[in-house]
């Protein structure tokens, strides 16, 4: 029976450079200014690059010490922030992880070819692109929320009221979400496309009452997970009905899954 190859793949961020692997979050902006020493993975596409300061293998503190390859794309925003550009790359030479009991995602080497650029989706995994599509509808989504609270906040009110609890009584973000999201090893990209949501939303909830933005940040929270998680949380009676109540099942305009 022939079994799919493994692809690996390298995070960057948009200018092409590997941000430090080690010490510093994937949101500091103030890395430049410690002299840490980085590679641009666009210079050497189709190419072999080595590492400039290469490190113990392979749990090392320092900054830069190894480049950190994925084979799991969902885990790949956990230390890049998004916007971020993905490569395949194929290691080359000694390689290894922290214990491939807790990182069996990643593959930490000294040496690699650089393949080819992949498409940015593939950093919200199997479900990317209708993650990415349904971020990008989710101001003008948002917007349409924000003027059905503003027309009638009593009529809205009695909508939401019983689908918020039931999201609240379903465990739908906290349990189902987070956990498929760690099962299936989508757990940065479901951190990511959270905050992205989250941020989409702001505007249409600027001159929102507290309680409508309050209500249209956890339906925006809840579709990007159901969008990310749709393949994951599936299978029986309830676990589908846990999935329309990320959707907005009983709303008056829930969200269709993306094909």
């Amino acid at each position: 029976m022939s079994t799919r190859p493994t692809i690996h793949y390298l995070a960057t961020r948009p200018d092409g450079t590997v941000p430090p692997t080690s010490g510093l979050p994937a949101e500091y902006e103030g890395w430049s200014s410690i002299s840490v020493p980085t590679v641009n993975i666009a210079d050497h596409l189709g190419g072999t690059v080595d590492h400039p300061t290469p490190g113990k293998p392979w749990y090392d503190e320092t900054h830069f010490s190894y480049f950190r390859t994925y084979t799991r794309p969902g885990e790949l925003l956990e230390r890049v922030a998004w916007p971020a550009r993905l490569w395949v790359v194929e290691p080359l030479g000694e390689t290894g992880n922290w214990g491939g009991k807790h990182y069996p995602y990643w593959v930490l080497c000294h040496r690699l070819r650089v393949v080819e650029e992949a498409e940015p989706w593939h950093a919200f995994g199997h479900r990317g692109k209708q993650t990415l599509a349904t971020l990008a509808q989710l101001p003008d989504l948002a917007a349409e929320w924000a003027a059905e609270w503003a027309a009638d906040p009593e009529r809205t009110r009695r909508i939401y009221a019983p689908w918020k609890k039931r999201v609240d009584a379903t465990h739908a973000l906290d349990w189902w979400a987070f956990f498929r999201a760690q099962y299936s090893r989508r757990e940065a990209a479901r951190e990511t496309a959270e905050k992205l949501a989250l941020a989409a939303v702001e505007l249409a909830v600027a001159d929102a009452t507290d309680e409508a933005a309050s209500a249209i940040r956890l339906r925006a929270r809840c579709l990007i997970a159901g969008q990310l998680l749709f393949d994951r949380i599936r299978n029986g009676e309830y676990e589908q009905e846990v999935r329309g109540y990320l959707l907005g099942a009983a709303l008056s305009k829930p969200q269709p899954a993306l094909a």
